[in-house]
């Protein structure tokens, strides 16, 4: 049995069909992730769904829980605690505290970096707009300040992967189109296979699970217009002995 570990915002969300189908099984699945969101803090999609920091959720609590497994782990889709108004340092003190517990968990870490050359092509206009879209009723820094630290947050997160001797990975230009932060349709496939390129990996999943799609609103927990959500772990069970958890 192999441990994955899948940490991330709506990158993550959007592509995890293509995700589950780079994993060889049996294998099991903890994963935070969702849309908007932070490491570090609650965040809120749309005022309806509000979702834990991915330090204080519940994952690692049951990681430690957990008997020992061979462990891959991806921590990725780093940014959006800075449309949030969180500090570099901040955020760069959140994304240590996972990998340093990733670490102690002996997982093989894989760290995406930030898309800058995509963010790099990105219009003050285009950036509020953007902003304003999928962060509304934030206030938020002029783009060149944002960008720098973008840039900021990146050279962080590239030295804390080194100093955790996690693979880098650095997204590709092609995989972004007219939305410069998330990963095209067509290209996610393509995407996930080189973010999630490693030997504990090979082989194919078969990712037909027993209780049909991924609930909606499956993780551990969470709040639906401000009212508390508790769910079982795990949302989902294949025949082989796999596992998806989500917190």
């Amino acid at each position: 049995m192999l441990r994955v570990v899948l940490l991330g915002a709506s990158n993550l969300k959007m592509g995890f069909p293509q995700v589950l189908s780079c994993l060889p099984g049996p294998v099991e699945v903890l994963a935070a992730l969702g849309h908007g969101r932070s490491y570090g803090t609650w965040s809120r999609l749309a005022w309806v769904r509000q979702l834990p920091g991915i330090v204080q959720c519940g994952l690692w609590e049951e990681l430690e829980r957990r008997p020992p497994l061979p462990a891959v782990a991806l921590l990725t889709d780093v940014g959006n605690d800075l449309l949030y108004g969180a500090p570099v340092p901040v955020i760069a003190g959140w994304i240590g505290t996972c990998l340093e517990r990733l670490a102690r968990q002996r997982a093989e870490i894989i760290v995406g970096l930030l898309p800058i050359p995509s963010l790099e092509k990105v219009s003050a206009l285009r950036y509020h707009l953007v902003r304003h879209i999928l962060f509304p009723g934030r206030r938020a820094a002029p783009w060149s300040a944002m960008l720098e630290s973008a840039r900021e947050l990146n050279e962080s997160l590239r030295r804390l992967g080194l100093e955790h001797g996690a693979r880098l990975v650095e997204p590709s230009p092609s995989w972004y189109g007219m939305d410069p932060i998330h990963v095209r349709r067509s290209r996610r496939r393509q995407a996930w296979n080189e973010i999630l390129r490693h030997p504990l990996l090979a082989g194919e999943g078969e990712w037909e699970w027993e209780g049909g799609r991924l609930p909606l609103f499956g993780a551990a927990e969470l709040k639906l217009f401000g009212l508390p959500l508790r769910n079982p772990q795990p949302v989902c069970r294949w025949k082989d002995g796999s596992t998806v958890a989500l917190y």
